[in-house]
């Protein structure tokens, strides 16, 4: 691993595990444009998610949409693509992190790739893990 993605990497644990604090002690959690590193390897690792739990990793890749913290809108991939991911980078950085389970977002989860990608994603390292069962890490955070 290069040391520019090792340090995103050592970001995004830091941000990841984070939340567990603030979900235990109940206290809002302000956000940055800086989140846009950890969305980028969120995206990145779409085919890893895949091979990682040996599934073939589909053709083709969701157009990802994300509002950030500051209102910009983020791209990644194609726009006409009928796989798609849209809605707000927290909520998509909590699925690839898997501080939330998908199903406790809101983001809005189009076309067979994307329900598959979002339902399995891990941008961290290691062997596969599950996200945390609906229902289990939900707290009313404004974000």
């Amino acid at each position: 691993m290069k040391a520019r993605m090792l340090a995103t990497a050592r970001q995004m644990e830091t941000w990841a595990h984070g939340w567990e604090i603030y979900d235990l002690m109940g206290v809002a959690r302000t956000h940055s444009d800086r989140l846009r590193n950890i969305a980028e390897i969120g995206v990145r690792t779409f085919g890893w998610a895949f091979k990682n739990r040996d599934l073939e990793v589909p053709e083709d890749i969701p157009y990802v949409e994300l509002t950030s913290p500051s209102g910009a809108k983020w791209q990644w991939h194609d726009p006409s693509s009928v796989h798609t991911v849209s809605g707000d980078v927290v909520d998509f950085c909590q699925v690839v992190t898997q501080v939330r389970n998908v199903a406790d977002t809101q983001l809005r989860v189009t076309g067979d790739n994307a329900i598959a990608w979002m339902r399995i994603a891990q941008c961290f390292a290691g062997p596969p893990e599950d996200p945390p069962p609906q229902g289990s890490r939900v707290r009313s955070q404004p974000k």
